[in-house]
């Protein structure tokens, strides 16, 4: 049986333009241009609900988006917890998609950036297993202390709570400190490599994992083509290869991985399993245009 799971995080626009050669600057390069839902909250819940979990998402939204972007998570399986802001637009994104599928992003948060403590109702947790959230959604102060609150109020609770850091470039701004203290509630986190780095400033994978352990039992490292390791405090060490994907777009990969993983995790606390389940989900994503499972391009 699945356990329900709530996701706070952002809710973005991206507008993405997959490149026919590198970016040419001050002159033209031709590219695929397309508009598609986003955000590290909204597509780690749409793909936890296409791996069948139950699951619901926090976020903020311009007001004037709120209807059509909840009816879009809830014909993706996602029960939408939309808070309506008056005064900052929905949060969009560039994505530059360069030809080897590799990413880079140009955010505007917009009212992502406004979540607040009434935004995060304890009631949320009612009936869930699983608190995740979406390292974006600390990087304000408002929004870390709505999001630190409702942690701490699950883990109470006996939720498991994860976090996905979300951003090197953004924990770069934030500093480490401030998010390691923000995540002293956590159960797991995943970051990748260059997150792993930036918040441990170690470049070896086992100081990483040593380091991050200090704060949190369990540390899922997503290496991309290197596939995934899980390290926890009793001494797991467990390494599983990337499954073979024909690369298009590797926007929401590292959240495609992380619903494999919870969705197998969750049920049966089998590492090795949550891992390749993880691996799997993130090669369905990297083969198709956009950071959701029902964009399916």
């Amino acid at each position: 049986m699945s356990i329900a799971a709530v996701v706070v995080g952002d809710v973005m626009t991206d507008i993405l333009a997959r490149l026919a050669g590198p970016v040419r600057r001050g002159t033209d390069q031709q590219a695929e241009i397309v508009t598609l839902p986003g955000g590290g909250g909204a597509n780690q819940a749409t793909w936890l609900a296409a791996c069948g979990v139950p699951v619901g998402l926090a976020g903020r939204v311009a007001a004037a988006d709120r209807d059509a972007i909840a009816a879009a998570l809830a014909a993706a399986g996602v029960t939408p917890h939309l808070a309506a802001d008056a005064q900052a637009p929905t949060g969009a994104l560039i994505c530059l998609v360069e030809p080897d599928g590799e990413r880079s992003f140009l955010s505007s948060r917009g009212a992502n950036a406004r979540l607040a403590p009434d935004d995060l109702p304890e009631s949320l947790l009612e009936g869930a297993g699983l608190l995740h959230v979406s390292g974006y959604a600390l990087l304000e102060p408002g929004s870390r202390a709505a999001a630190t609150r409702l942690m701490a109020v699950a883990r109470k609770r006996g939720l498991v709570v994860s976090v996905d850091p979300g951003s090197a470039g953004f924990l770069a701004d934030l500093g480490p400190s401030v998010f390691l203290d923000a995540v002293r509630d956590a159960d797991v986190i995943f970051p990748n490599r260059d997150e792993a780095e930036r918040l441990t400033g170690e470049h070896a994978i086992e100081a990483q994992l040593d380091a991050l352990l200090r704060h949190v039992p369990m540390v899922v490292l997503k290496q991309g083509s290197a596939g995934a390791i899980a390290a926890t405090r009793q001494g797991d060490r467990i390494t599983r290869p990337a499954v073979a994907a024909r690369v298009v777009d590797t926007t929401g990969a590292g959240d495609a991985f992380f619903a494999g993983f919870m969705a197998s995790w969750l049920g049966t606390r089998d590492l090795g399993a949550a891992l390749e389940a993880g691996n799997r989900v993130a090669a369905m994503a990297v083969a198709r245009l956009g950071a959701q499972p029902q964009n399916g391009r």
